[in-house]
């Protein structure tokens, strides 16, 4: 039934396919660490506008807590007006209540993962953000290693890990916010940590704050949180699909602000 083949054939399909697109995406337009809704949406945002963008994820799966929402159970919520991007992602929903929509996890995580790579989004999982690239005072790439090697104990493993380059990136890795940390430990930015639940606060200050909280680096999602000390707000996922949004308009504006800076010095200097 199905065609005859040899096992090193398929070894070399594999390697040839991801070392090809890998040494490709070795420099990007963006890098976003954390695969998450914020992640993804501002990954596919992106994409779509025909950008290079690399996803970095340590788990070998994507989307974060949109599988599942509070207490092990898999059904998400959503506040009016994020009942929009669900329309535009074709997300099933219902309303639960005035202004409030349920939406199952696996169907609305499944669908966003699939818009980010049919938008043309690369996905570097079971790959651990490492540190930033630093040049110039502004990150310009992160550093990664396969995500088993940190796991290891270090007095028995030294395998050091590798840069990618990129003109933005976007800290979206939750409330770990380990991009942004990555600063905070060497004294570069302070942190506030994130605060107590409460959803009807967070979700507007967490889209409101999302930026730059540093040359070449973006927070979104709930790494907002953590970065000025926003309430948490728990299983409803509105802010952080918003948030994501808003993170790829920035990250697009950045990136073509320098392009056209970058273009009147060469016509200055001739």
């Amino acid at each position: 039934m199905f065609h005859g083949i040899t096992e090193a054939r398929i070894t070399k399909a594999i390697l040839k396919e991801f070392a090809g697109w890998f040494e490709e995406y070795i420099i990007s337009d963006v890098i976003i660490v954390g695969g998450g809704p914020s992640g993804l949406m501002a990954a596919r945002e992106l994409a779509t506008d025909g950008f290079k963008v690399l996803v970095v994820e340590a788990n070998n799966y994507l989307g974060g807590g949109f599988w599942i929402g509070g207490y092990l159970m898999n059904t998400l919520t959503f506040r009016s007006p994020a009942n929009k991007i669900l329309d535009e992602l074709k997300i099933p929903y219902k309303e639960a209540d005035e202004g409030l929509f349920t939406a199952d996890g696996p169907n609305a995580c499944s669908k966003l993962i699939s818009a980010a790579c049919d938008a043309g989004v690369k996905i570097l999982n079971m790959t651990k953000f490492d540190d930033v690239v630093l040049r110039n005072k502004k990150v310009e790439g992160v550093v990664i290693n396969w995500t088993p090697v940190s796991a290891l104990p270090r007095q028995i493993t030294c395998v050091d890990p590798v840069s990618l380059e990129s003109k933005v990136v976007i800290d979206a890795t939750g409330h770990d916010a380990h991009v942004s940390k990555s600063l905070e430990k060497r004294g570069i930015i302070k942190l506030a940590d994130f605060g107590p639940m409460d959803a009807n606060t967070s979700e507007d200050l967490v889209v409101e704050k999302t930026g730059e909280i540093f040359p070449g680096l973006l927070v979104a999602g709930m790494a907002v949180s953590t970065a000025y000390g926003i309430p948490r707000m728990g299983p409803t996922f509105g802010g952080m699909l918003f948030s994501g949004k808003k993170a790829a308009e920035l990250a697009k504006e950045k990136i073509r602000g320098a392009s056209r800076e970058s273009l009147q010095a060469e016509v200055a200097v001739n």
